[in-house]
């Protein structure tokens, strides 16, 4: 009988590396940040469907997935490949140790944000979400990530409400960024509009759910993003903010 932590992975991995999975349309959207030779970091690595797109436009990927099972799995699929940095840590506004809250059955919201739990709990398309296991992680900042391993053309932010933390451990812009959002934490995206703008000018975009298609056909300011995003119906649930410091 396999346990509901493995059939969590297993689930993972069939809906973001399985047949149906958008490879070609993630690579179109990615195309406009990451070009051949760049450095991406990959925050929240997840089972690693961004790692391999960012390796497919000729990137190299620092990815970073505390989960330990998550970890094990992107290091049977990318551990072999030389342009791929796996780090079994989590990103945060400063460094040190912390409590991930996870959700056995569902890892890919696994979080260190107590809030996001709490905000989580009996919201319409929630149901039945339970982080059932804390566990201790190793807690990175970008700054630290940035010192090791150089300033990335690219940052991919999926950390469940824990986004702004991750951009509070940021001290420099860097070109491009995506950041998730969530409709039951919208404070969390207007926490990072305020942050980015703090370290320069940035221009955003938005694609909906696991959408791989901008939304606007132009770059939005900060404050036109965070009036889009404050009418966005519930039912929306969550998509990915883009960021750049030159529109384009």
């Amino acid at each position: 009988m396999v346990s509901p932590s493995l059939e969590g992975v297993f689930r993972s991995l069939r809906i973001y590396l399985g047949p149906d999975a958008p490879r070609s349309a993630m690579d179109a959207l990615y195309r406009r940040f990451v070009e051949p030779g760049d450095l991406v970091f990959d925050v929240g690595a997840h089972v690693g469907d961004r790692v391999s797109s960012f390796r497919r436009l000729g990137a190299r990927v620092i990815a970073i997935e505390p989960q330990p099972l998550l970890f094990s799995a992107l290091s049977h699929i990318h551990g072999r490949d030389p342009l791929v940095e796996i780090i079994d840590r989590a990103v945060g506004a400063e460094a040190g140790t912390r409590q991930l809250f996870v959700n056995t059955t569902n890892p890919t919201v696994s979080t260190l944000s107590h809030d996001f739990v709490r905000q989580a709990e009996g919201a319409r398309g929630w149901e039945g979400q339970t982080w059932d296991e804390q566990i201790p992680i190793e807690v990175v900042t970008l700054d630290g990530l940035i010192a090791r391993y150089g300033l990335p053309s690219f940052v991919k932010i999926d950390v469940e409400g824990y986004e702004d933390a991750v951009l509070r451990g940021l001290s420099r812009p860097v070109k491009a960024l995506s950041f998730e959002f969530t409709t039951i934490a919208r404070d969390v995206a207007m926490a990072c509009f305020d942050r980015l703008s703090s370290l320069a000018g940035y221009g955003y975009n938005v694609a909906l759910g696991e959408g791989q298609t901008l939304v606007f056909d132009r770059w939005l300011s900060d404050t036109e993003m965070a009036g889009y995003l404050s009418k966005l119906p519930h039912d929306a649930n969550s998509g990915d903010i883009y960021a750049v410091l030159e529109p384009r």
